[in-house]
């Protein structure tokens, strides 16, 4: 079931928070959007689920536009939460897996298996105001995947959650596209669309700067990084034609570079001036990308 977006925009009066998003979701894969506040990807998952309508375009699913029919087929998790605080975790997991299609037993069993995998049993029979944050948000993202969702759709997914939650959250992503969901995410930390996206899209004031699979668009972009570590000073390199970028570090440096070429130049140019510790050849990072594209760093 491909997610197709074809020439989408948002219009709310004069100001455009999505400008004609063209897009191809592939079928079981992990798609990441990445942008800083403000750049339309909220919007956007707003407008894939219905929850607004798109000023011009079209978006579909399988053919098909999402509705309440499809309900159960599709799993969300909003950027702002929602959970009722006065209630009891079990409670409002069992209504809203209702809500999606499945019986209180069923509900109650998988409720059962999600709290065992993030280690949290104990809390179900809790009120949700007595959970730390990153408790609440494992049991939000809990309600957005008991269903088994065919496509599942979270937006910043992973904000607030201390390393050992992440790593457990990102888990449970990678799973679930292993047994056939479609996942689109939107996060700020390039390091985690990295590290789980094959696709994604930049988007900056809602248009596309960048879009397609990771490894064509870092091999699109061309530079490459070269990390140095010396026991003398590197600043000369800087002044190499080619290098695009420098970066002084501890004990050495971080230089962009034009092209792979450049970096037999800097090699060279190192021979001779004292002792290497290390010299390594990158591929560009999405931070990188990012900047460069976007013109801007991102919180």
């Amino acid at each position: 079931m491909t997610l197709m977006l074809n020439g989408v925009t948002k219009r709310f009066g004069s100001f455009k928070a999505v400008d004609d998003l063209s897009l191809k979701i592939p079928e079981n894969q992990i798609f990441g959007f990445l942008g800083a506040n403000g750049a339309g990807k909220t919007t956007t998952f707003r407008m894939i689920l219905g929850l607004l309508q798109q000023s011009d375009g079209n978006i579909t699913w399988n053919g098909d536009s999402i509705d309440y029919e499809k309900s159960h087929l599709v799993g969300y998790l909003p950027e702002e939460r929602g959970l009722y605080p006065k209630q009891k975790v079990k409670e409002q997991v069992i209504y809203l897996a209702k809500l999606r299609g499945l019986t209180k037993e069923h509900s109650n069993k998988e409720l059962d298996y999600w709290l065992e995998r993030f280690k949290v049993p104990e809390y179900k029979d809790k009120k949700v105001e007595e959970l730390s944050k990153g408790n609440q948000q494992k049991i939000q993202f809990i309600t957005a995947v008991i269903h088994k969702p065919k496509l599942l759709i979270l937006d910043e997914p992973f904000s607030g959650l201390d390393p050992v939650n992440v790593e457990m959250l990102k888990e449970a992503v990678v799973d679930l596209k292993k047994k056939g969901t479609s996942i689109v995410f939107s996060s700020h930390r390039m390091d985690h669309v990295e590290e789980l996206c094959e696709n994604l899209c930049i988007l900056h004031k809602g248009k596309p700067v960048v879009h397609g699979s990771l490894g064509q668009i870092k091999k699109d972009f061309g530079k490459k990084n070269v990390i140095v570590h010396a026991d003398f000073d590197l600043s000369f390199i800087r002044d190499i034609q080619g290098v695009t970028r420098f970066h002084k570090v501890a004990q050495g440096c971080e230089v962009q570079i034009e092209t792979e070429e450049v970096s037999q130049q800097v090699f060279s140019a190192l021979s001779g001036k004292g002792f290497v510790r290390t010299f390594d050849l990158e591929e560009p990072s999405l931070n990188d990308i990012f900047i460069e594209k976007v013109g801007a760093s991102y919180e």
